[in-house]
């Protein structure tokens, strides 16, 4: 077994400054509750635990139990009576406080302590007016600390409801990465999600649609294509064409065993982001079977500031857009988000 979640609950009855109750209160209850990392009660079973009383960062005192869970995974220790590592328990001046405790188990009930965990003692007194009782040997003052222990979740770790489990890493991308259906070439600032291109052209010549019919796709910059393409297609009607788009739409990428089918033509943003990274586009798509671009001119899904003329940007030289004829012939590759 792994510790996966441990639940601590203490009860503390110290009795400090009083000759009479010194000798038999000088224990702390402590009781836990081991679970493995699926969930499930480690029962009936002996774990190893070390327990130190730290000031500061030194140890006052420490030691060490060999405890059986019980049918319900809880295992219960008294600090102040397990085997002496260092240290002596009665001569812990209490009084002065700022004092933590500092827990460290093996499920497996050897020394190997993987599960450490280090919280303060808080303690209230019992008797408000015994602050006052400094001449009075026999004034008891009594304590009764909490023990809250507050895990903080790392990276790939979850905790709900005092339950410790894995959670799955989140995937992070650079430009060039061969994923998601092709060729990374954009990523946001967290670099979980961004745009991906097929590593191959989907037409090597077509016109961008009807030439006279003014379609009002004019988002721009990154995943607004993908509005652009729906509004286009939402205009095809019985003998109007838009074939980027429509290319765009209705294709399907396999690539490692999965089908990608949300791919839409670029607007005019995302082809200049693919035109500034073509170098390392190109290399990528070649090595996984692809195609590099051509020293052309690829539409855009953004409709122009007439109707007979929509973006494209050059791949040939420095990468430069331009409102063209719809009726001129131009390349075609898709991109999808992620």
């Amino acid at each position: 077994y792994r510790l996966s979640t441990v639940i601590i609950i203490v009860l503390v009855n110290l009795l400090i400054g009083s000759p009479i109750f010194a000798q038999a209160y000088e224990k702390i209850s402590y009781q836990a509750v081991i679970r493995d990392t699926d969930g499930n009660l480690v029962a009936n079973t002996t774990i190893g635990m070390q327990v130190s009383i730290l000031t500061g960062t030194a140890a006052a005192y420490i030691e060490t139990h060999t405890p059986t869970t019980n049918a319900n995974g809880l295992v219960s220790i008294e600090v102040g009576g397990g085997t002496i590592v260092s240290g002596y328990f009665p001569n812990i001046p209490w009084s002065y406080g700022g004092y933590s405790i500092k827990t460290e188990v093996d499920p497996t009930g050897g020394t190997n302590y993987t599960i450490t965990s280090t919280s303060l003692l808080l303690s209230v007194p019992f008797a408000i007016n015994a602050k006052d009782a400094e001449t009075a040997d026999t004034a008891g003052v009594a304590l009764t600390a909490q023990h809250v222990i507050v895990y903080t979740a790392g990276t790939g770790i979850d905790i709900t409801n005092s339950v410790i489990s894995a959670t799955s890493l989140s995937t992070t991308y650079t430009v060039g990465d061969f994923a998601q259906g092709g060729v990374v070439f954009w990523v946001d600032e967290t670099e979980e999600h961004g745009l991906v291109c097929v590593k191959e052209d989907q037409h090597t010549g077509t016109t961008w649609g009807d030439i006279n019919d003014w379609v009002s796709a004019e988002g721009n910059g990154p995943f607004s294509g993908e509005m652009n393409t729906t509004i286009i297609c939402s205009k095809s009607t019985s003998g109007v064409w838009f074939p980027p788009a429509q290319i765009c739409s209705n294709l399907i990428i396999t690539e490692g065993n999965k089908s990608y089918g949300d791919w839409y033509l670029p607007s005019e943003d995302e082809l200049l982001l693919m035109c500034q990274n073509k170098t390392t586009i190109n290399s990528i798509a070649i090595a996984n079977g692809g195609t590099a671009f051509a020293s052309d001119y690829y539409w855009s899904s953004n409709q122009g500031g007439i109707a007979w003329t929509a973006y494209a940007v050059s791949f040939s030289g420095s990468c430069s857009s331009y409102a063209n004829d719809k009726d001129e012939e131009y390349y075609v590759r898709a991109i999808r988000a992620f």
